[in-house]
Formats: structure tokens, sequence, C-alpha cells
């Protein structure tokens, strides 16, 4: 009896989220159909893959073959189906690809634009997450590419993954015109510790690195705003109104506002990804080859970094 592919994917929906009901609501259906569903794709293949303790439910160790199998089958018809609707082997399909914020108008609209022009047929949907939560849709195969640090990617991950160095990234310190710490090159962070601040909501990855930098900088910031756009956050620091750590990749330039690198430098390691059963993918490739370039064009770009090294003696 063939595989059921939807069936399949609950599987490897269910190793990677760990409960039926977490599969249900991420699939929108009922939790007695996503385990009626498991049961249909254990009698296609002969064999159990889950076992019920009480009221929770683990794969057994054919369950995680098959479901790590299973992202590969996946990955394999998505191919197949670009293939056969590719037209004198130009890439052509649809790529999903998920960045945070700051890098989704500095690399992912300049690579979408590029695509346009050069391949058409390619058409790019775009999600916003968070750089902790990208991983984990692209190990589920909810996105095809990432955006995302590399500081995310545990050691069990790297080899589910193609990981390709984009750019470096700093956190600077962003500043309304005027401000007495704008003439200064570099910024002592403690020297800041009763100014009024502006932060992403709470829970979120600036957010939590903010915390994290002033509270080693040996204060707690005094946060007037919370704010999920950075352009907001922009307006109001050209306003007078606060302060801000901010990656170097969200200040827009549109903007009237100061950036200074912090005295102790903290810089990001900013990364593309694909899974490796969907790199030899002609558009999944396409999409980042015109991430690369359009990373190229930036301040801290992986070719910069590796030109520099090329130099030194």
């Amino acid at each position: 009896m063939p595989i059921n592919p939807w069936r399949l994917r609950l599987l490897c929906e269910l190793e990677t989220l760990g409960t039926v009901r977490a599969v249900a609501e991420a699939v929108h259906q009922s939790a007695s159909s996503v385990s009626q569903q498991l049961s249909l794709l254990e009698s296609e293949v002969g064999t159990r893959l889950i076992e019920r303790t009480g009221r929770s439910v683990r794969l057994t160790p054919n369950g995680h073959l098959l479901a790590k199998r299973g992202r590969a089958i996946l990955d394999a018809m998505t191919e197949a189906r670009a293939e056969l609707h590719a037209v004198d082997n130009e890439p052509t399909g649809m790529v999903r690809v998920a960045s945070f914020q700051s890098a989704i108008h500095s690399l992912v609209v300049p690579t979408v634009a590029a695509l346009r022009k050069k391949h058409p047929a390619v058409e790019v949907h775009v999600e916003e997450l968070e750089p902790n939560e990208s991983s984990n849709a692209l190990l589920r195969g909810h996105v095809d590419a990432i955006i995302t640090t590399e500081d995310v990617f545990e050691a069990p991950l790297r080899s589910e993954f193609d990981v390709v160095p984009l750019l470096t990234d700093s956190i600077v310190l962003v500043l309304p015109p005027g401000h007495p710490a704008t003439r200064l090159e570099t910024v002592n962070l403690s020297t800041l510790a009763d100014e009024s601040w502006t932060f992403e909501p709470e829970g979120l990855y600036m957010s939590s690195l903010a915390i994290q930098l002033c509270r080693a900088a040996g204060f707690e910031p005094r946060i007037i705003c919370r704010f999920n756009s950075y352009l907001i956050a922009l307006q109001h620091i050209e306003a007078g109104g606060s302060i801000a750590l901010l990656p170097e990749l969200a200040v827009d330039r549109r903007y009237n506002v100061v950036t200074r690198e912090l005295r102790s430098a903290y810089r990001r390691q900013v990364v593309g990804a694909v899974r490796s059963t969907s790199a030899t993918r002609a558009a999944v490739r396409v999409v980042l080859d015109r991430l690369r370039e359009a990373a190229a064009g930036l301040p801290g770009s992986a070719d910069e970094a590796r030109a520099a090294e090329e130099l030194r003696p």
C-alpha cells in the first residue's frame, strides 16, 4: 500500500511538536482526526510508529526513522513538481522565506526584486519570524529558506540544514541628533543608565538581547516604549523621545538618527539556511544565490570578510 503524503507530514509534525493536540492545532484539524490519520499511516507501512503512554504519545524508533526519511521524501516530491513545471530548465515554483524583521528590508526585499526580473517563474512568499522560531519552522517544512542568526543552531540541527554565512551585523546604540553621546566614537553602555529606552515587546529576540547587554553593563534599563516595528522605534528616537539598542540592519537611513558602536562591541552572525534535502531544488538554490548577492552589498558581508582574510599576511 502506498504511503499517503499528508499522513507522512503529520508524522513529521508529531516528531517536532511532541503532542497530537499541538499537531492538530498546527494543521487546523481535530486531535481525533490526526490520531486516525496516524493510525492509517501505521497500517500503510505495516509497523508501529507511535507508542501511547497514558495520555501522551511518543514515536517508536521506526517512527523517528520514517519521520526523518519523510522530510526528505516530501522535499523530493516538491522538487519533482517544480521540475515537471519547469520550462527550458528555468527555476520555477514557490519558495517560502522566513526572516527576522531587520533583514526583510535589507536582504529579502532586494532578493525578491532581483528574482522578479531574472527568474519570474519563481514566486517568493515572505513571513516575518524571530530567529529562534524560524529554524523550527524550517525543520517542520513550513518554510523553505530562512534568514536567522547563527547562535540559534544547536548541534543536532546542523546536520539537518545547509547554512550559508551572509554577513556580520553589529548591535548599535541609536540616538537622536544632538544627544551628548553622539560626540563619542564608541559609547560605554554603563554611562546611559539614566536614559529612557525603547525596546521590542517582551520575549522577542532583540528585547532579550538588549536587556542582557544593559544588565551586563550594570543597570536595569528604564523602558518607556515597546514597539513591534523598528520604523516606529526610529521615529520615536528621531523625535528625541528615547534611545535604543538595535541591529545595524534595522537602522533605516531615511530617519534622522545617529548610531554609535558600543565600547564592548556585540556582533551577531547572520546566515541563510535551507533543509539539506531541499538544497538541490533549483528555485531554492536561486533564492540563496540572490540572498548572497544582496548581502554582498552590505557592510560586514561574508564576502567582505573572506576578502579581508585573504589579504592578511
